[in-house]
């Protein structure tokens, strides 16, 4: 038997064993309430883990709302969208001012380059601090400058992955980019 066999055995035989009515619930935590804060009764959640998924993911929220304003007649402010940039799509969570200190690194972690001079960007064209480490600096104090230089209403969660999860968890659908 294998472990995934057992695993959905050992499930199978507790379900059997739970009282009637009884349902999993996830377990809130304020860290995540921001994720309930955003108006919009559709939600959706868009996980980016490079460059590319991250630009298609701004292309797929763009469809969302063009899809839901003309097909639905639902208005922007009635829509939740997140966009995780987490792994190799996170600096673009990163305004133009780390870009332009940190932008050969950023695009070397990325594989990214300027479409129009395929250089490293000076600007974040569409998180990670040991760009700064490496280089001789204060993990706190870029820590710091990163969390300052986030985009327009952008937020620091503690990983993407769990952001992406416990959007799950809040009623959000996902689509992975």
């Amino acid at each position: 038997m294998t472990a995934f066999t057992a695993a959905v055995v050992t499930g199978g035989a507790a379900e059997g064993q739970s009282p009637a009515g009884a349902r999993w619930q996830p377990e809130r935590h304020e860290t995540d309430d921001w994720l309930d804060k955003l108006p919009g009764k559709h939600r959706m959640v868009f996980d980016t883990t490079t460059a590319a998924g991250f630009g298609e993911a701004i292309l797929f929220a763009n469809n969302f709302m063009a899809a839901n304003q003309s097909g639905y007649g639902v208005p922007d402010d009635a829509l939740a969208i997140v966009i995780v940039a987490r792994h190799n799509s996170t600096a673009f969570a990163y305004n133009n001012a780390i870009w332009a200190k940190y932008g050969l690194p950023l695009s070397l972690r990325t594989n990214f380059t300027d479409p129009k001079n395929r250089q490293a960007p000076k600007v974040n064209l569409y998180n990670a601090t040991d760009y700064g480490v490496q280089a001789g600096g204060n993990a706190d104090a870029i820590y710091n400058e990163l969390v300052a230089n986030i985009v327009t209403n952008a937020r620091m969660v503690p990983a993407g992955i769990v952001a992406v999860n416990r959007a799950q968890e809040r009623g959000y659908s996902f689509v992975c980019a």
